[in-house]
């Protein structure tokens, strides 16, 4: 079971307080307006083009950024027109401002952005840095995202995400594995991120992480049961394993030729489905399903290799068949010539 989340988006504040501290993000300007603007997208973009009169150009949600040819094509202009250039930036619609080389900006910008309440931003890094790491930042905050009721393990390197009904299974088999030296990410609740056409990354919310819930047990750490030894911290997933009862369980594969899989945030991920009974072991079949999924990886199937092998027999089969009756007919047409003569 997952719960879509809303496109995600964050205040200027928060970029702030959380971009990467290499950014040394300082306010020159328009405090007032850190929690009201808000960023949507990741990519950023250069004001130069605006503050030529292309105001058109500048997208809504993105981190504007001016540099030092911005600086320098404003201090050449005459006081009127620059401040004509900066009141037709639509300050409104721009989400912040970022400047680099901890430059300062003309004092008609910062009286601008003062009154339209806009988050000036000053960093001391180049332009070119400090987009790369304004991008990379923004690309992990707003990335498309859901919740998935389950559990994520590292095992054998592999992200592998437990899903099923509540009360089928999930944590008691997570432990078990966990006692054979496998990881934790995260129970109950799976915060799944997009981060690339087919990277999805698997996390726990801050609050559920380093903790299970057991039922009959109730709320345990694993930190301080296992050691920090048995926790990873956000883990690519690359194999989902469903939990189903087994008069529930419909169409089972019970030859594993054909991989399955499924979609999560438009990214087709390695699937098993595996019946739930008593006496079966979980863990064991888990560990079972992770091992095959790595020598598919590697280009082996078991399944196509029985397959092609049955289906060889039988065509040796055939042919030993096929060279019987030749032999059977043959013989016949010698003894009728036998006869004959």
């Amino acid at each position: 079971m997952s719960q879509a989340s809303e496109q995600p988006t964050i205040s200027v504040r928060e970029f702030v307080e959380r971009a990467p501290a290499q950014l040394s993000l300082r306010v020159l300007a328009g405090a007032v307006g850190l929690d009201e603007r808000r960023i949507t997208l990741p990519r950023i973009q250069k004001l130069g083009l605006a503050l030529a009169g292309f105001t058109h150009y500048i997208h809504p949600g993105r981190v504007q950024i001016v540099g030092q040819s911005e600086i320098w094509y404003l201090g050449q202009l005459s006081p009127e027109r620059r401040a004509s250039a900066i009141e037709l930036l639509a300050l409104e619609q721009i989400s912040c401002v970022l400047v680099t080389k901890d430059l300062l900006p003309p004092a008609e910008f910062i009286a601008a952005a003062e009154r339209a309440a806009l988050p000036l931003l000053q960093t001391p890094l180049v332009s070119s840095i400090a987009i790369n790491l304004v991008t990379e930042f923004l690309e992990a905050m707003l990335a498309p995202r859901e919740l998935r009721h389950g559990v994520l393990l590292d095992a054998y390197g592999v992200g592998v995400l437990l899903e099923g009904e509540s009360g089928i299974g999930k944590s008691e088999c997570a432990l078990d594995l966990i006692g054979r030296g496998h990881r934790l990410v995260a129970d109950d609740t799976v915060e799944v991120r997009r981060l690339g056409p087919e990277y999805l990354l698997g996390a726990a919310p801050d609050l559920l992480r380093e903790h299970m819930e057991i039922r009959g047990l109730g709320i345990i750490n694993i930190r301080d049961l296992y050691g920090v030894a048995a926790l990873s911290g956000p883990k690519q997933i690359g194999l989902t394993i469903r939990f189903a009862r087994w008069q529930q369980a419909q169409e089972v594969d019970r030859l594993g030729v054909d991989a399955n899989s499924i979609e999560i945030l438009g990214v087709r991920v390695p699937h098993v489905l595996l019946p739930v009974s008593p006496g079966r072991n979980l863990a064991t079949l888990v560990e079972t399903a992770l091992r095959v999924h790595l020598l598919r990886v590697r280009g082996y199937n078991a399944a196509e290799r029985l397959v092609a092998r049955h289906t060889e027999l039988l065509r040796a089969a055939e042919r030993a068949d096929v060279g019987a009756n030749e032999l059977n007919e043959r013989e016949a047409a010698d003894d009728g010539e036998a006869k004959a003569d």
